[in-house]
């Protein structure tokens, strides 16, 4: 089981609400870096990994226990190389992960976004909430140690283009200094 000192290549955990731009950015930085990327609402559905469906909600509930199987022995690899996309934080194991971006937006924005994906009222209302109180970043704070954690504005094609620069540089950085560990 790989960890943070014995991983080649960082694995990266983008979250935030939805709408703020994760999938297009996490694959923006796998291919930049050339490493795998895993969309876990992709990953969900291609793989079933879901539970009940969610009348309130209207979608299909998430079953933990099964993704986290799914992808343990690539996000256990000694290589690394992995970035993850997803909304929430707390059910990875904190050994997974070297480099943890919360994305975040305005609340008038996100609303935009998610309207526009056509999310009901409630499940919008929630999503906004979420955002104004922060829950996904103090989320990622409890969740991982902070110094891996990065909050990143994601509102503009400029901001989107800053934080691939941003996580790519931290990722440089992590091989870097592990490099110089194996020597």
């Amino acid at each position: 089981m790989a960890t943070p000192e014995t991983r080649r290549k960082p694995n990266i955990l983008i979250t935030g609400s939805p709408g703020t731009g994760k999938s297009t950015l996490g694959q923006q930085v796998a291919d930049r870096l050339g490493f795998e990327f895993i969309e876990v609402s992709k990953e969900v559905r291609e793989n079933n990994l879901q539970g009940e469906f969610d009348e309130q909600y209207n979608c299909h509930v998430l079953d933990e226990d099964k993704l986290l199987d799914h992808i343990s022995e690539r996000m256990d690899s000694e290589n690394g190389g992995m970035v993850v996309d997803y909304h929430g934080c707390d059910l990875f194991p904190e050994r997974w992960f070297d480099v943890v971006a919360v994305l975040r937006c305005s609340t008038e924005k996100l609303y935009d976004r998610l309207q526009a994906r056509g999310y009901t009222e409630f499940k919008i209302k929630e999503n906004v909430e979420c955002e104004i109180f922060g829950s996904l970043l103090e989320e990622a704070k409890e969740s991982y140690s902070e110094e891996i954690v990065h909050e990143m504005q994601s509102e503009t094609p400029e901001q989107m283009e800053e934080n691939v620069e941003k996580i790519v540089e931290l990722a440089r950085a992590f091989k870097n200094e592990h490099t110089e560990m194996e020597q």
